[in-house]
C-alpha cells in the first residue's frame, strides 16, 4: 500500500469507514447465522473489508474482468442481488447516503462522501463484482 493510500484509509476510517464496516460485518454475521443467507453472508464480509479500507483497491464487473459469465454475474446473480436488496442491502445503502450527506458539509469531506456514494451502489447491487487492487489489470476495458 503506497503512503498516499494509507493516509487516506486513515482519514477514510476516521470518517466514517470503519461503522459501515461494522454495518456489514453484522449484515454478513445475520446472513449466516440464517444458514439461507449464507451465499450472502461471504460477500459481506469481503466488501467489510473493502469498506474499512478502499483506498488502492476498486471494485469491477467479475464478468468484464474475467471475460466471461459465471454463476454470480448472470441470471442468477440478478436474482440474487435482488434477494440481497431486500434482505441487506437497501439499510446499508441508506447508512452510506447518510455518511454521504454528513461529509459533503465539510469541504474536506466531499471526497469521502463521494466515495461512501459509491458504496451504496455497491451495497444496493454487490453480486457480481469483486474488489481488485487499483495498480492492477484492469481486464477487458484496459
Amino acid at each position: 500500500m503506497s503512503p498516499l493510500s494509507l493516509l487516506l484509509n486513515v482519514l477514510w476510517i476516521v470518517t466514517g469507514g470503519f461503522w459501515m464496516a461494522v454495518g456489514w460485518v453484522v449484515a454478513g454475521l445475520v446472513l449466516a447465522i440464517t444458514i439461507i443467507g449464507l451465499p450472502w453472508a461471504r460477500a459481506a464480509f469481503n466488501i467489510a473489508a473493502y469498506t474499512l479500507l478502499p483506498f488502492g483497491y476498486r471494485v469491477v464487473s467479475r464478468a468484464e474482468y474475467t471475460g466471461h459469465e459465471d454463476l454470480g454475474s448472470g441470471p442468477l446473480g440478478t436474482l440474487g442481488n435482488i434477494i440481497w436488496l431486500v434482505l441487506a442491502g437497501w439499510w446499508l445503502a441508506l447508512g452510506h447516503l447518510a455518511t454521504a450527506v454528513l461529509l459533503a458539509v465539510t469541504i474536506i469531506g466531499i471526497p469521502f462522501a463521494w466515495a461512501h456514494l459509491k458504496l451504496a451502489g455497491l451495497a444496493v447491487w454487490p453480486i457480481g463484482r469483486m474488489v481488485v487492487p487499483a495498480d492492477g489489470p484492469r481486464g477487458l476495458w484496459r
